[in-house]
């Protein structure tokens, strides 16, 4: 390495010194907007209590995670539990909200000086110096070649100073890019555990639905056949005979799409949970009663709706990353500071590299400034401006969804309740019709195919009930999704 005399430097360390002060004051500021928060989308909510369609299902503040549990089902908590573990989906969501973190990791690391080092040992030959030609003479060309060694080691920094807050604002970007990325993964555990619990009910349901259909069935072969019998004494028509055998043929029919939509279920439930269709098969053979919610049924209010549900967040999140990023534009803008610095040792003998009173260095600061770009620049913050202006529009929307789902699942809910109270009516009094046929039967002054013509009706009315009894507790998780719940912070 070529010694350079330590006091023969053109840029006196004291001038590097003062230009980094300088540049750090002046660097104090950053350019483009401060993000002051989100704005408003929905002023009515900010200043109300209640939701609309609360009704009288709003008593307390909703707990953020495992609301199944008040379903009062254990299989279903085991199946939620499981597919927050092992659900690809939720992989997908915790994977990128490391690469955000990693992403945050960088930009902190880019504030901060880069130093390296090196090395160097070579050796040279050189061919013999032409003293005819560098003279204008002629020359023999007897010379001796020359051979030279060579070793160093060295230091090198560089450091860009933040002179109008490009980095401040990168790290800024980055850090509400992994706030998004966090709240995605929130929302992503509570669509997972609707969905689990909706697929669960739902096969639930199917699974009653077809043994109280293949109960009618039963009851209906057995009215064919006294019907067949009555039609050989003469006692009935065989248009008789032939609606019974039509009724019987639709209960049968009936009976394959329930069939086909439980294996859909068992196959949606053992995916969510990450693992092969038909893996859950033996392990959710067996009927079970549909889970029914709660009595009362805990809503909030609209403003912390939208300060708990994970897209709204996610939405906020990225709006305060690209309000940062038309900083990052504008300061790319003006001109750029770097400081260079170098510092090395070496000779023509290793013992060279221990002289450590005798070394090379080097400091430089490079100014740079691309100020004729023909408009590229301010090009760029327009368009940093536009996607934040895209961003505050999707936030204003997510908001108006996230109210609109809570008001839609509890206007669900509120009426699910009325439904049920009516189709029950409907069922005690197929309930007592059953009763009253069993004993005129027993007292013979009625037939048997009155009676299993009422059981059929009877099965009917318990197949209507099971069905809107199965609505209800999917409207029940409908509003836990809708009021952002399912998430859990030690899941994050």
């Amino acid at each position: 390495m070529i010694n350079m005399d330590k006091t023969s430097s053109s840029f006196p360390a004291v001038h590097l010194i003062a230009l980094a002060a300088a540049a750090l004051l002046a660097g104090c500021s950053a350019l483009g907007p401060d993000y002051a928060g989100p704005p408003d989308a929905a002023p009515q909510a900010a200043h109300t209590q209640h939701f609309v369609r609360g009704g009288d299902s709003a008593n307390a503040a909703a707990p953020i995670n495992q609301w199944w549990q008040g379903l009062g089902d254990s299989e279903l908590d085991s199946l939620i539990a499981r597919a927050l573990q092992a659900n690809p989906n939720l992989g997908v969501a915790r994977a990128r909200l490391q690469q955000s973190r990693a992403g945050l990791a960088l930009e902190q690391a880019n504030a901060a000086p880069s130093v390296g080092a090196s090395a160097l040992a070579g050796h040279a030959r050189l061919p013999p110096a032409n003293l005819g030609a560098l003279t204008g003479g002629s020359s023999s060309g007897n010379g001796s070649p020359t051979s030279a060694n060579l070793y160093s080691v060295g230091f090198d920094a560089s450091w860009e100073i933040d002179l109008f807050g490009a980095r401040r604002r990168a790290v800024e970007a980055a850090s509400a890019t992994a706030d998004a990325a966090q709240a995605t993964l929130a929302d992503v555990q509570v669509s997972l555990a609707a969905e689990v619990a909706s697929a669960y009910i739902s096969l639930r349901e199917r699974q009653l639905r077809l043994s109280l259909g293949q109960e009618a069935v039963q009851a209906q072969e057995q009215m064919l056949q006294l019907t067949g019998q009555r039609v050989e004494r003469g006692t009935a028509s065989s248009l008789d005979q032939l609606r019974v055998q039509n009724q019987l043929d639709a209960s049968r029919a009936d009976l394959v799409p329930l069939q086909a939509e439980r294996d859909a279920y068992l196959n949606q439930l053992a995916t969510l949970l990450g693992q092969e269709p038909g893996t859950l098969d033996v392990e959710l053979a067996a009927t079970a009663p549909v889970p029914l919610p709660p009595q009362q049924v805990a809503v909030g209010d609209p403003v912390s709706l939208l300060r708990r549900r994970p897209d709204v967040r996610a939405a906020e999140r990225t709006l305060a990353a690209d309000t940062a990023k038309i900083g990052q534009a504008e300061a790319a803008r003006y001109p750029s500071l770097k400081l260079f610095g170098v510092i090395g040792l070496g000779g023509t003998h290793p013992s060279d590299l221990t002289r450590l009173d005798d070394f090379a260095a080097l400091g430089a600061p490079m100014l740079s400034w691309n100020f004729l770009d023909f408009g590229r620049a301010k090009a760029r913050v327009t368009q940093a401006e536009r996607v934040r202006d895209e961003a505050e529009m999707k936030y204003r929307q997510s908001v108006l969804e996230a109210l609109r789902d809570a008001e839609d699942a509890l206007s669900r809910f509120r009426y699910g309740r009325v439904s049920v109270a009516t189709i029950a009516r409907t069922k005690v009094s197929a309930d007592r019709a059953l009763v009253l046929a069993r004993q005129r039967y027993q007292a013979g002054t009625g037939t048997l195919i009155e009676v299993l013509d009422t059981t059929r009706q009877q099965i009917t009315a318990q197949q209507n009930l099971l069905q809107a009894e199965a609505n209800l507790t999917r409207s029940f998780v409908g509003i836990q999704k809708a009021l952002g719940l399912g998430w859990s912070e030690e899941a994050l």
